[in-house]
């Protein structure tokens, strides 16, 4: 069992070559075999010109500890050594990468052969998964036709540049081995070292040369090329390229933060640098980072709500609650359900699957995307005080906030933690082998101010990308809610009760609304209740929650079995219109587990919008029985 008094363990050694590499499917009870090998040569980096970044040991929590929480042991995985003589070591990031090559396009390269070999996990072995023959993976954007971005939040052309600069010469990157480990610190937990040292690394980006495509606005300006309809799909005309609302939103982001986190430590000289992460999923984390509040550093920015800022504590279910211990109950049950609950496969977490072709508008983001991570972003925006919700509240500026990257830290750990650590009984096979998935490709500066050509496969491993996270308690875990002890008050086989789903359906959700959906089955039963064509006014923030069977009609409260899930936008571009349509699906099975359904042949189901006025409509409902789970690796 891990133990937080043991978090601050020293990091291997600044005299040893750690090099790893994943061999084998971690299990959620093995541990890190992180093997090292002294090296016979001089290291170039010495403990007396290291900073310390080690977390401060914190204060006392604002919030009692839930009587069920508890400490997560890390499952750590298990890698091979490989020795390396000192001669045959790479040098720096450049002799990494030193193929340039042209960039791909369809009539040069078939992507369809780009077959993936990887072992364990997205390991050593080739994966034999083959997509549809009409499809591809998504190709990086051609920078050269970038156009302008547009402000999702009122639909108008922005007055900004969003596009980088252009580079002639792409080189496919290819992880450098790793040395050292960097441990990704909690944010609440820093010490005034490291808050120094993140404060200068953020000063010294600001002060680049405006063209240089590590400058702090140039950096900002990835989300918005990505986000806010700059890139078009190449070869499909004027198909917008989206990296949200699909399975691309943590492979994109993950390797946007790789990038960004390298170029940080080489404008401090410390390779070793790395981003905190708000843990804003602990009762400790849930409020705005004290070194993100301080108007004479770096890492303030004015545009945010200033009323939440500390001590506000962080609503991830947008309620509006004054009731501060609710609130944070309401956090852990929102984190348990898009963690555990409410996921029957690996898609469910991810998002839907995005291919060459593909309208972005079509496609549905996973519960993480759509839950907590969209939520932090509202919070945080001003919609009080700023035309479109700038910073944080909107795509094209969210990149402005150095918060940002700290909030999109802690959605990073949440895919690690999803990946390797979390019980597996829910969804056994965490996998998406589809090769459209697998080789889709983004384009990215480094630290070197090199233009470099990523893909999905190679950023599936946090280990094997160099980082891992500090340690941190995981109250929600274990906060499934409370059993419904008695059975619902509602009277759910009486049509008086509640409507049918189908006399109400195509539904404009403009207020609470309640009604009857049919069960595949009688009873407990192995389902989920899809929400079909949702279509939103992308210009939107935009945010309803269901709830199932629930007895005493009070919305705000979350921490209870009728609550199954959400569905939530930051307003985004698609398809040169401003709508999309979408659907969502929500596995009903440990939710019947909490509550009295009997011989029940229907469920009464509750949406409740948190958002203000129209922007919603639902096609249809359903309740769909979940096919057969396999077994892992199968």
């Amino acid at each position: 069992m891990y133990h937080p008094t043991n978090s601050h363990s020293p990091l291997l050694s600044l005299y040893k070559l750690t090099i790893i590499l994943p061999t084998q499917k971690p299990s959620q009870n093995s541990y890190f075999a992180m093997t090292s090998l002294y090296l016979s040569c001089a290291t170039t980096t010495t403990a007396a010109a290291a900073i310390s970044a080690t977390p401060s040991s914190h204060p006392r929590s604002l919030f009692p500890k839930p009587s069920h929480s508890h400490f997560i042991t890390h499952a750590k995985r298990t890698h091979r050594l490989h020795h390396v003589s000192c001669s045959s070591t790479p040098t720096g990031p450049q002799n990494q990468n030193d193929e340039t090559t042209k960039k791909p396009t369809a009539k040069v390269v078939d992507r369809r052969n780009m077959l993936v070999g990887m072992g364990g996990l997205y390991g050593a072995t080739t994966l034999a998964s083959t997509p549809s023959a009409a499809a591809n993976p998504i190709q990086a954007p051609e920078l050269n036709k970038c156009g302008t971005a547009t402000n999702l939040n009122n639909g108008e052309k922005l007055d900004i540049n969003c596009c980088p600069p252009i580079s002639d010469r792409i080189i496919d990157y290819k992880l450098p081995p790793v040395f050292q480990m960097k441990i990704r610190p909690s944010a609440h937990r820093v010490s005034p070292e490291y808050m120094f040292k993140f404060n200068t690394a953020i000063d010294r980006m600001k002060r680049l040369p405006k063209d240089d495509p590590r400058n702090f606005m140039q950096q900002a300006n990835i989300h918005c090329a990505y986000c806010n309809g700059a890139y078009d799909q190449p070869g499909q005309g004027t198909l917008d390229l989206q990296i949200h609302n699909s399975w691309l939103f943590f492979p994109f982001h993950r390797w946007y933060l790789y990038f960004y986190e390298r170029i940080l430590g080489k404008l401090i000289g410390d390779p070793t640098f790395a981003l905190p992460f708000w843990n804003w999923d602990n009762p400790k984390g849930m409020t705005m980072p004290p070194m993100f509040v301080d108007p004479k550093s770096s890492l303030y920015d004015k545009k945010r709500n200033q009323e939440h800022l500390p001590p506000a504590v962080v609503d991830l279910g947008l309620t509006n609650s004054t009731d501060t211990l609710q609130v944070v109950a309401n956090n852990l049950t929102i984190m348990y359900s898009e963690m555990i609950r409410g996921n029957s496969d690996a898609n469910d977490f991810m998002g839907q699957a995005y291919r060459e072709g593909d309208e972005s508008s079509a496609k549905a983001a996973g519960s993480s995307e759509r839950g907590s991570h969209t939520s932090i972003h509202a919070w945080v925006g001003d919609f009080k005080d700023q035309p479109s919700g700038e910073d944080m509240g909107n795509f094209y500026s969210a990149g402005r906030d150095p918060l940002f990257y700290c909030h999109h830290a802690n959605v990073d750990r949440m895919w690690t933690l999803w990946q390797y650590f979390l019980p597996s009984n829910k969804v056994p096979d965490k996998r998406i082998t589809d090769t459209d998935f697998l080789n889709t490709a983004f384009l990215f500066y480094d630290e070197n101010a090199q233009l470099v050509r990523v893909t999905v496969k190679d950023c599936l491993d946090n280990l094997r990308m160099g980082y891992d996270f500090e340690r941190i308690d995981l109250p929600w875990l274990d906060y499934r809610p409370p059993r419904q002890s008695a059975k619902a008050k509602i009277n759910r086989a009486s049509s008086t009760a509640a409507p049918k789903a189908a006399t109400l359906f195509p539904l404009t959700l403009d207020g609470v609304v309640r009604f009857q959906v049919d069960k595949t089955k009688k009873g407990k039963a192995d389902e989920s209740l899809v929400l079909e064509d949702i279509k939103v006014d992308t210009t939107k923030l935009l945010k309803f929650d269901v709830f199932v069977n629930d007895e005493d009609d009070n919305p705000g409260e979350l921490d209870k079995a009728a609550y199954l899930g959400t569905y939530a936008q930051v307003p985004h571009k698609s398809a040169n219109n401003n709508s999309s349509t979408s659907s969502i699906k929500l596995k009903l099975t440990e939710l019947y587990d909490d509550m009295d359904i009997d011989d029940d042949d229907t469920i009464v189901v509750t949406l409740v919008p948190r958002h203000q006025g129209p922007g919603v409509t639902i096609g249809g409902i359903k309740i769909v029985e979940n096919p057969p789970t396999p077994a892992a690796g199968s």
